[in-house]
């Protein structure tokens, strides 16, 4: 009996302090303020918690209340500091490669790819960038990409116009998505037996979502979505490495990669990287695209002032139906405020993720060596003190602003050496598919209005209009 008693207290004991050092963790320092939460979930399940558009994310929100603007938790198995300073973001900004390397979770790794551009760092994530760049990079914007996206913004606006009644964030994704799985692959989904886009849905679906891998949970589903739209893709390698005919796309580009007697590419990562390529071109822009479409059609005199701008356009060209220039969108400067605005507002990336490379001091507190560190822009886009009436659409507030630019207060394309590759060509695709709806259709939104959303890059519900030309 008494052996039984005893070997009950010492699990408990050692139950005790288990429970203990998970949630009160070391440091060679002090610790900012916060909470671990449960052993093992810690505040996981808090943080998967949908919000509304214009808000904060509710997590954030609380602890900021409660604990100030920097902070800890844990979420997914991290220990993580989250900040909401706009000087210790810079900060940490500044130190990537020194004190801090872009870190995600294992699930999120997972999803991903242990080989995506999200998993490497210095040389070869500067040669990743420099091959991305080479697709879209300025160049190429201002000669074939624009009149490609032309001509698919175009045709697909005459398409919807035919339906009548459309869900402009299925279309606006699915435009996007077959333009850019073109240029990447050459790729056709009305003429491929194995659809990509579908296990793209599967995977998209399941991305903001509990790391739960069983059966069932929207976690497991968008693993099998990963899987299949990776087959697919791997595929088409295998078949394009038997093809001596060219293709003119950036496959052509990665296989040549790939053959090379010194070289930093192989196939698992040239497969991983076409995969998140197709991920952030078509998803998070048709996120943007669905906004700007709610914001304008909400305040008649943002449209007023983007009709008169593109009105302009069309009165000075020799031919009024003509393509738009590298010139004339340079000269968009109201739709260039917009989209900004746009993004300030939509928040589509939740949280920049760093990993401390060494216990880091910062304004009193000690960040440890192996901790996630999570920036949240909403917090600073948000803002009463950065932005005057801050959840109000007013593309006036750019005016006068550098609008191709990042800074302490914006980071709606990231921040540091990691801005965003495709922000030049996300605008385009904005301000194209503006230029046109706005001067060749008219539209009403037809229900719905309010956008709920995970913490994270999906709008669950989409937005129909009604579409027509003029």
């Amino acid at each position: 009996m008494w052996v039984v008693v005893a070997c009950l207290t010492a699990i408990l004991v050692k139950l005790g302090h288990w429970i203990y050092t998970q949630t009160n963790p070391k440091c060679n320092g002090k610790l900012p303020p916060g909470s671990m939460g449960f052993p093992i979930i810690g505040e996981t399940i808090e943080f998967f918690s949908p919000y509304s558009l214009h808000d904060i994310p509710p997590f954030v929100r609380k602890r900021m209340a409660r604990y100030g603007s920097l902070f800890r938790t844990n979420f997914v198995g991290r220990n993580v500091v989250v900040s909401t300073d706009p000087e210790i973001n810079h900060f940490i900004f500044q130190q990537e490669g020194t004190s801090f390397l872009i870190s995600y979770t294992e699930s999120f790794n997972e999803i991903f790819g242990q080989q995506s551009l999200l998993s490497y760092h210095g040389m070869l994530h500067k040669y990743l960038r420099n091959l991305i760049l080479q697709l879209v990079g300025p160049e190429n914007l201002k000669g074939k990409l624009m009149y490609e996206i032309n001509e698919a913004t175009r045709r697909h606006l005459h398409s919807w116009a035919r339906h009548g009644t459309v869900d402009i964030k299925e279309v606006t994704s699915e435009m996007i998505f077959e333009y850019f799985a073109k240029k990447l692959i050459s790729y056709d989904e009305s003429k491929a037996s194995r659809k990509l886009r579908e296990n793209y849905k599967a995977f998209m679906d399941g991305l903001i979502s509990f790391p739960l891998n069983i059966p069932g949970t929207a976690y497991h589903a968008c693993l099998q979505g990963r899987k299949n739209a990776t087959a697919v893709i791997k595929d088409i390698f295998e078949e394009r490495k038997k093809s001596t005919t060219p293709h003119q796309d950036f496959l052509d580009l990665l296989l040549e990669e790939v053959r090379k007697e010194e070289k930093f590419l192989n196939e698992a990562i040239a497969v991983d990287l076409v995969f998140m390529l197709l991920f952030a071109t078509h998803e998070t822009t048709s996120s943007a695209m669905t906004l700007l479409i709610k914001f304008i059609s909400d305040h008649p005199e943002v449209l007023a002032e983007l009709e008169k701008e593109h009105e302009t356009i069309l009165r000075s060209r020799d031919k009024e139906d003509g393509e738009i220039t590298w010139q004339e969108y340079k000269s968009m400067t109201f739709t260039h405020m917009v989209i900004n605005e746009t993004v300030r507002l939509a928040n589509i990336v939740p949280g920049i993720f760093r990993k401390a490379l060494k216990d880091v001091k910062v304004k009193g507190y000690t960040i440890p060596a192996g901790w996630t560190v999570m920036v949240v822009p909403s917090v600073l886009h948000l803002s009463p003190t950065e932005y005057d009436d801050p959840l109000a659409f007013n593309p006036w507030r750019w005016k006068g602003k550098d609008l191709h630019a990042g800074s302490k207060t914006f980071m709606a394309f990231g921040g540091g050496v990691r801005l965003c590759v495709g922000a030049d060509i996300a605008k385009l695709l904005m301000a194209s598919f503006l230029h046109y709806l706005i001067t060749k259709y008219r539209w009403t939104v037809t229900k719905g209005g309010d956008i709920i959303r995970k913490p994270g890059l999906v709008f669950p519900n989409g937005l129909p209009i009604k579409i027509s030309e003029k």
